[in-house]
Parts: structure tokens; C-alpha cells; sequence
């Protein structure tokens, strides 16, 4: 895959005020993003990674961290990104990083959950010289997220995950 290329497949979606991008659609207010990813979760599992909905079409991963307090297992949706051959995620949450962002700088072994095959794998949350070459280099290559950065007043969160086995 080239530096420029994402897995997501969401060409319609110009920027990230885009109405039909998956996170600016309206939540119910008997369960909200909660139990979405709970639905969400459970068809990736019975489908092999496939899911419908706002995400049909498009890669994702099931990102399961541990609790940076509660030390207790949580299970994430995230479109992977990529740079070359090294797998990255970030978030589009406006007012703060996200708790999978937490819990990898407190606890950087994960599990991914890709396609129909789960990986032990490393997350490493990039700061200083590397989030700044990093940064530098997404926001150049993928619009959506630059979009979101200028929007907002704190860099975005970047995670690498490096799969160490399956597992």
C-alpha cells in the first residue's frame, strides 16, 4: 500500500464536517456511540471484519486495550490507517483523546482483531521528534485528518501498532 493510500473507502466524504461521515451521525439517546460500537463489534465478529452500516465497504479493526485505571479489557472499532507498511490509527473526538489513547500510552500491548484473524500487537503513542515527523507527514497526505486538525486546538492522536503474532 503507498504512503497516500487508506483502506477506508470513503470517497463521498470530503471533510470532517461531511453530514455522512460515520462520526457526525446522530446518536439515539437510549444508547448512543456506546452500544453502536457494541453492534458494531459484534457484526465484525460474525462477518469476518465486514460490517455494514457507515462503515460498509471500508477496512476496520477491533482494537482491545487494557484499562489504563481499570485494568479491565475494552474493545474499539477504528479504520486502520497506513503509511507504507506501518499501521497507524487516530481519532476525530473533538474535546479530548480517546481512552484506547490512554490505556496504550499506560499499557502499549494490545490486541488487533483483522479480518478473521487476531494479533498480538504493540501500540506506541508518538510524541516529541516522532509525532512531529509523523504528524507532518499524515496531515500532508490524508485531507480528513487535516481537516480535523485545523478545527481543533490539540494535535491528534497518533498510535502505531507494529502486530507481533498471531495469538
Amino acid at each position: 500500500m503507498s504512503e497516500t493510500e487508506s483502506t477506508l473507502n470513503q470517497t463521498d466524504i470530503t471533510d470532517y464536517d461531511d453530514p455522512n461521515a460515520p462520526w457526525n451521525q446522530v446518536w439515539d439517546q437510549e444508547g448512543g456511540i456506546a452500544n453502536w460500537n457494541d453492534d458494531v463489534v459484534k457484526e465484525f465478529r460474525e462477518n469476518s471484519g465486514k460490517v455494514g452500516g457507515a462503515y460498509a465497504g471500508g477496512d476496520l479493526i477491533l482494537l482491545t486495550t487494557t484499562g489504563a485505571r481499570s485494568g479491565k479489557r475494552h474493545t474499539t472499532p477504528l479504520g486502520p490507517l497506513y503509511r507504507d507498511d506501518i499501521m497507524y490509527v487516530s481519532s476525530f473526538i473533538e474535546d479530548k483523546y480517546p481512552a484506547w489513547w490512554y490505556n496504550i500510552k499506560a499499557n502499549p500491548q494490545v490486541t488487533i482483531e483483522l479480518r478473521n484473524k487476531t494479533y498480538r500487537a504493540t501500540g506506541k503513542v508518538l510524541e516529541g521528534a516522532d509525532y512531529d515527523e509523523f504528524a507532518a507527514w499524515v496531515l500532508a497526505n490524508n485531507p480528513l485528518l487535516a481537516d480535523f486538525q485545523s478545527k481543533v486546538d490539540r494535535p491528534i492522536p497518533l498510535v502505531v501498532l507494529s502486530l507481533d503474532g498471531e495469538g
